[in-house]
């Protein structure tokens, strides 16, 4: 059970449940209007409308929406209304409009992963995740803002601009993925898609208060994925419940010829059953994450989620998280030593923006890279330049990947004790844009309690839990062992079932 050693904080603590500019009306879920469409009783043009003109009144002042396919959109709901009035099986979101990251690739849709460097490209072929979704029956309807190549925590690092938080426009929407958070939150699209490195869909989802999986790494295909960090990169759903992204994640998972690192040889297939208890279910309670560095709000949310698990039957076990201490570096240096490798072919020659002011091949390299990438790209492509440099290669690069291994048989090891692992997403709720951003070795020391999930390769939701006393909305984390969505999913649904955070949604009547 949690010990007086944490739970005398939720105790002596005010609860912030609901936030005050909360409005309770809720709009309908991606499954329910899903049902809507196969029951005839609106059509799919008609949602699309509904929403790009929510977009079109509301965006300006989030700046979430990159790009618009209105008529590639339009041209797929017909093909879907026809498939729907003949009543052919299709999945459980057909219809449903979805709305993608900006660094995966999209078919005839700009994909410029938020950078000068790839600005006007346009992609000749969907991504894998993309070609599923439009199998399924689902529309693209636009690109999502984010950070410049996925590098960064708040959605400011990115040629289109910052991102605003839909619960405050002067707060960020985390990143990378924020402009899927803050889209999604806003009820500007149902889901979205995003991508995670070191928790780059939880942390969003936590600033927005919305719900999101990062899967296991091998679960979903990265084929279309323009990479950051190739072994830590993966795709997952971003949504408003957990019942909604297990439904995309489904169809987004599974077996790709195309992508060498696929594992999973056939698509997720979640239960539909809602339980209500998790009798029998032992959950591990980090200690550690709660000693200095977290706001004492984001504490109290976190432990009261934990506790809201023991009234379900879960024991809450607490322990002390191993190798915390490595876990940043060790993410840092491998990330940004394969963000070096990956973006060394944007050389204005092969691909990317080429200066024109360059006039030698020396000039078209260094120009056009200068020009091309933004200051965080290029401070992570320098640093992993050097740690993969002669001389200190085994100094840094290759002392990450043993403290990797260290700490993927860490990770097994508690999950031989433990079902999940329950933890905070980030150490604060969403600040306010400039806070951070001149500060990057804070906004990296943010990640701490994300990046483990990806560098073990495990799965892991982040899931609204209550709002701060500014109004702004709390997360936390489960983390479970590799494949094992179908049991977080469980849990989650559990725990949305007691729970009513993410039924919330912010005024966005600007």
């Amino acid at each position: 059970m949690i010990t007086n050693s944490v739970t005398d904080i939720v105790e002596n603590s005010v609860t912030h449940s609901v936030a005050p500019s909360i409005t309770h009306s809720v709009a309908p879920s991606a499954l329910e209007l899903a049902a809507l469409l196969k029951a005839k009783k609106i059509s799919v043009a008609e949602v699309l409308d509904h929403y790009f003109g929510a977009i079109e009144k509301t965006d300006p002042h989030l700046n979430s929406f990159l790009a618009l396919a209105k008529e590639s959109a339009l041209a797929q709901a017909k093909i879907v209304q026809e498939k729907l009035n003949l009543n052919e099986t299709l999945s459980s979101l057909a219809g449903v409009p979805i709305a993608i990251k900006d660094n995966i690739s999209t078919q005839g849709i700009k994909t410029a992963c938020a950078s000068k460097m790839l600005d006007g490209y346009v992609p000749v072929y969907d991504a894998s995740v993309v070609t599923k979704l439009k199998q399924a029956g689902m529309i693209v309807i636009g690109k999502l803002n984010m950070d410049e190549f996925a590098m960064g925590g708040s959605s400011e690092t990115g040629i289109g601009g910052p991102v605003h938080n839909p619960w405050d426009l002067s707060r960020v929407a985390g990143g990378s993925s924020g402009g899927s958070a803050a889209a999604v939150a806003a009820r500007l699209v149902p889901l979205a898609l995003g991508s995670d490195t070191g928790g780059s869909i939880r942390q969003p989802c936590s600033f927005c208060g919305i719900t999101g999986i990062k899967p296991t790494y091998g679960a979903v295909s990265r084929y279309g994925l323009i990479a950051y960090a190739s072994s830590l990169d993966q795709i997952g759903p971003m949504g408003v419940n957990i019942d909604d992204c297990a439904a995309l994640l489904k169809i987004i998972s599974g077996p790709c010829e195309k992508d060498s690192t696929w594992v999973l040889d056939k698509p997720f297939d979640f239960k539909e059953s809602q339980p209500n208890r998790l009798d029998g279910v032992k959950i591990g309670l980090p200690i550690n994450y709660f000693a200095d560095g977290i706001d004492k709000e984001v504490a109290e949310s976190v432990l009261r989620a934990a506790k809201e698990f023991e009234n379900a039957g879960a024991t809450i076990c607490e322990f002390e998280m191993p190798l915390l201490d490595y876990v940043i570096p060790t993410y840092y240096i491998i990330a940004c030593a394969e963000a070096s490798s990956n973006l060394s072919r944007y050389d204005g020659l092969k691909y990317g923006h080429l200066s024109k002011n360059a006039n030698t091949l020396d000039e078209i390299y260094r120009l056009s890279r200068s020009e091309g990438f933004g200051i965080e790209t290029k401070r992570r492509i320098m640093l992993g330049s050097f740690v993969l440099s002669s001389g200190y290669y085994e100094a840094y690069y290759q002392k990450a990947l043993k403290a990797r291994a260290l700490l993927k048989k860490a990770y097994d090891q508690l999950f031989e004790q433990y079902n999940f692992i329950i933890s905070p997403v980030a150490p604060t709720s969403a600040y306010r844009h400039g806070e951070n951003i001149t500060d990057p070795l804070k906004m990296y020391i943010a990640d701490l309690y994300t990046v483990g999930a990806n560098l073990a390769g495990l799965p892991a939701v982040s899931l609204p839990c209550g709002f701060d006393s500014e109004g702004l909305p709390l997360g936390f984390q489960l983390c479970g062992n590799a494949f094992k969505e179908a049991d977080l999913i469980m849990a989650s649904r559990v725990y949305q079932a007691r729970t009513g955070h993410h039924l919330k949604k912010p005024e966005v009547d600007f």
